[in-house]
């Protein structure tokens, strides 16, 4: 007789919800189906944290939270930013410095010729960038606008600069950009257009987590994760459980525990069933 197989082990029950928000919750329209913010709402109202943890600036999280039955915590800037909405305040910012942007725009345009930049100032509520930097998404003059002289665009702390050199793929440019600036600041990507995103050295959305986590007296091993793009591999690779929606990147899905299914398919919320009981 074959000997019984051992029990599989029960994991506990997710202190706290991490998610992504674009290709991870949102569907590829950029809309949150109103199955996934029932499930979010449920858990929530249960008592266990839901907190968003993004690349978007403060300024784009509105169009979400108008989807979702109350705002929720965020994360933004990938980690440079920990923000309440109920209190429309910033709880902690770690922006790059004058001084250090400054350094860093010498070191991409020494390394990148051609490279356009901008950048994410008043604790991500303004943009500021060079003319010749391609806007494609929203263009609210009373937020962003294009600097008048060079020194503009560095006079700042800015929680967040961005590189663009036209077309690239986006890996190979930002291992170009990562290797120019080694040492001195973080680079990722969350896009497929070629875009680079620059935060402080150590600022990463695992960092902006930890930080979120410690004030509610949570670790690492409480929290459940979900995204898709290069820029959550530190946040996924931190908690203690992480999930990769299909549609994931590859760096991503060689990451993590589990593949839920895609962004398409409301993969994060069929998950956060299986684990918390439908609706």
């Amino acid at each position: 007789m074959d000997p019984t197989p051992p029990p599989t082990p029960v994991r506990p029950v997710p202190r706290l919800v991490a998610t992504d928000i674009d290709g991870t919750l949102l569907g590829p329209d950029r809309t949150l189906s109103p199955y996934t913010a029932r499930v979010l709402e449920r858990i929530s109202t249960q008592g266990t944290p839901v907190v968003l943890v993004t690349g978007r600036p403060i300024r784009w999280l509105q169009v979400v939270y108008d989807q979702l039955h109350a705002p929720l915590p965020a994360i933004c800037a990938n980690g440079a930013v920990v923000y309440d909405p109920a209190a429309d305040e910033v709880l902690r910012a770690d922006p790059l410095a004058p001084e250090l942007l400054t350094e860093v725009a010498r070191r991409l345009r020494a390394a990148v010729p051609g490279v356009s930049l901008a950048v994410e100032v008043v604790d991500s509520r303004q943009m500021r960038h060079e003319a010749h930097f391609p806007l494609t998404w929203d263009a609210d003059p009373t937020v962003i606008r294009a600097i008048e002289t060079p020194e503009e665009l560095l006079a700042a702390p800015a929680v967040k600069l961005l590189a663009r050199a036209g077309v690239q793929d986006p890996d190979r440019f930002t291992s170009v950009v990562a290797e120019a600036l080694a040492g001195l600041a973080e680079a990722t990507h969350s896009s497929r257009s070629g875009l680079v995103e620059i935060s402080a050295s150590g600022v990463t959305k695992a960092a902006g987590l930890a930080w979120y986590c410690a004030r509610q007296g949570l670790s690492a091993r409480d929290v459940l994760a979900f995204g898709d793009m290069p820029n959550d591999v530190p946040m996924l690779t931190w908690a203690g459980r992480a999930v990769a929606v299909g549609n994931a990147h590859h760096a991503v899905l060689a990451i993590a525990d589990e593949v839920t299914a895609a962004n398409s398919e409301d993969g994060v919320a069929a998950y956060l069933d299986r684990v918390f009981g439908p609706v």
